[in-house]
């Protein structure tokens, strides 16, 4: 019985492996969500055919990745938008037509070899609801691929264009937006561990979330937070 693992820390994340594990009965998985047990020591006893890789947020080792098939599932059509925050990159520029590269874990960030792609649509819903969508996509149709057949990844081709993590100052709304740019803003931001869009008044901030765009209006819950709970 081949063996796999599963590194991860997203909720959903987590509830898609139970449904992996449960419907490959002849695979054994074993999940991950904490950096002290992804150790070399488990994987030579354990010995996975693969480690998957769909939200982690540590640096992998380089004995790791070096000795073992880890794959990481990347939210651009790569090697456009390597880096960090990439479903945030793309909607901020406007990009709603995206792909989930499958890529063997290298030196490199998000240089590595290309196993195939996955078409998706990030024109509509917040971070989290986006983020469901692409979880259901990795372990619903990426990972049984790997599963069913021996992969081979090609090298990544085309203009290399690379993005920066970002930080939570970059949640201020800027200035001179359009309302679907507002929308945009508001919902790319919208998810589990991503500091909310925010704006500014004279005793502190409005944080905002649920957003909607009707017609050429924008409507979103708003949260006022006193200046002495501010942070940036």
């Amino acid at each position: 019985m081949e063996k796999y693992i599963v590194a991860t820390i997203k909720s959903w994340n987590i509830e898609n492996f139970g449904v992996l594990k449960e419907s490959h009965p002849d695979c054994e998985f074993k999940l991950i969500n904490e950096k002290k047990d992804l150790s070399l020591s488990f994987l030579e006893a354990y010995k996975p055919k693969y480690i998957f890789f769909p939200h982690w947020s540590w640096i992998i080792p380089e004995d790791i990745y070096n000795n073992y098939n880890c794959i990481v599932f990347h939210s651009t059509d790569l090697p456009f938008g390597r880096g960090g925050s990439p479903l945030q990159n793309l909607i901020v520029r406007g990009i709603y037509d995206t792909k989930i590269s499958a890529i063997k874990v290298c030196s490199g960030i998000d240089t590595g070899p290309v196993y195939f792609k996955e078409s998706i649509d990030i024109s509509e819903g917040s971070a989290d609801e986006i983020l469901r969508s692409i979880s259901d996509i990795v372990f619903n149709k990426m990972i049984p691929r790997f599963l069913e057949a021996d992969l081979v990844p090609v090298e990544q081709s085309g203009e290399a264009v690379s993005f920066k993590r970002r930080k939570p100052e970059q949640s201020k709304i800027p200035n001179g937006l359009s309302q679907r740019q507002i929308y945009d803003y508001i919902r790319m931001l919208d998810g589990e561990g991503y500091p909310a869009a925010f704006s500014k008044y004279d005793n502190g901030k409005v944080f905002y979330s649920n957003a909607k765009f009707e017609g050429d209006v924008v409507t979103a819950k708003a949260r006022f937070v006193e200046e002495a709970e501010d942070k940036f």
